[in-house]
């Protein structure tokens, strides 16, 4: 229709053209109708299935295994030899031959038996920004300073001052090798696994860095910094830490600091803690009554870290303050992970290596106070 009904310019008239959408129409018309009837005896013969399978009095044996190797040890040598043998699995051991035995298939565990993780409590506790380049985080050094102004004299200039600070990045990474025969054979998702292990490490990693951290090709941590502030409590009585050492500590604190204040220390220091009673003999630790809710001491919530320093001469036993607006976490973008197949292919196995960008550091001394072993 088309061929007979176009100019030389190829257009067509607008009758022609009403024609030819009427016979568009047309067809599309019988495609939607042909759609229903398959449809309808698709429904149809779907109703007329039975809906249940009858119950029959066969019940089912397993295969008896003849000769010297089970189905099992059959199929993974086919699968061996049709992949050239990048893809053998330790199905079977041998036994001993004088005695007669069968290779038998050995077993994997499907649950990988693992070491239970520390917390990263500074990653709860601190505020976590993320960034794209270097951040720059801008302070008031110091505020403004009101004078009283005798009637006709001149007022008082006193200018609040500003500072910077800076967010880079520091690069942590954690690299394993493993064989491609315990990836083939692992009845658990072991890659899975590797990357949990190392989200861990990494985490571990992390938390040394933002508590002792010296800020050499890693972040500052808050310790660091806050050990070098004049303001830090030290203990009255010698190694000792007295309940008077950690009430002086929680107002050393500024008071707007502490409504969200919490203390941080060692699992060791807070063994010792839980011992310290008032002047009327009443324990300074308070049990937690929710469950999830931290336990608290002298009212403030009590966290601990593997990687806070134990109480020895000079470091700092406990950290008090508002860990949110004293340390700025950054991290740069998310956590890389690369599964280097190439690289120890000579060796037939498979590199794993998960890499991150993070930096930390204390903006607000003064929201964060530490008590010293003297």
């Amino acid at each position: 229709f088309l061929d007979e009904h176009t100019d030389k310019d190829g257009k067509i008239s607008a009758e022609d053209a009403a024609t030819y959408d009427k016979m568009e129409a047309d067809i599309l018309a019988l495609d939607r109708n042909i759609k229903r009837y398959s449809d309808r005896e698709t429904r149809e013969a779907e109703m007329a299935a039975p809906t249940s399978q009858p119950i029959l009095n066969n019940p089912k044996t397993s295969a008896m295994k003849t000769g010297r190797a089970s189905d099992e040890y059959r199929q993974a040598a086919l699968t061996a030899l049709r992949t050239n043998f990048r893809q053998v699995t330790n199905t079977l051991q041998e036994s001993v031959s004088a005695d007669g035995g069968y290779l038998v298939p050995a077993e994997w565990d499907s649950q990988l038996v693992k070491i239970l993780q520390e917390e990263n409590v500074m990653r709860r506790l601190s505020k976590i920004i993320t960034t794209s380049g270097e951040h720059k985080i801008n302070i008031q050094a110091t505020q403004a300073t009101a004078y009283w102004v005798a009637e006709g004299a001149p007022v008082t200039q006193s200018n609040m001052t500003f500072a910077q600070k800076s967010l880079d990045a520091h690069k942590i990474a954690a690299h394993s090798v493993v064989t491609n025969e315990l990836l083939f054979d692992n009845a658990y998702n072991l890659e899975s696994e590797i990357i949990e292990d190392f989200g861990r490490s990494l985490g571990r990693a992390e938390e040394d860095a933002f508590l002792n951290g010296d800020g050499s090709g890693k972040p500052t941590g808050l310790l660091t910094t806050a050990l070098a502030d004049s303001d830090c409590v030290t203990t009255t009585a010698g190694a000792s830490i007295s309940a008077d050492d950690v009430i002086n500590l929680v107002y050393k604190l500024k008071r707007p600091y502490r409504a969200k204040a919490a203390f941080l220390m060692n699992d060791s220091t807070l063994a010792a803690i839980r011992k310290l009673k008032d002047a009327t003999q009443n324990f300074l630790w308070q049990p937690s009554l929710i469950q999830g809710e931290p336990e608290r001491l002298a009212g403030y919530p009590v966290y601990t870290s593997a990687a806070f320093p134990t109480a020895e001469s000079g470091k700092a036993a406990i950290a008090f303050g508002d860990f949110y607006q004293a340390y700025y976490i950054g991290d740069r973008g998310t956590r890389w992970f690369k599964r280097l197949d190439e690289k120890f292919a000579d060796v037939f196995s498979t590199g794993f290596m998960m890499v991150e960008r993070v930096d930390g550091l204390l903006v607000k001394n003064e929201a964060v106070r530490v008590l010293k072993i003297k």
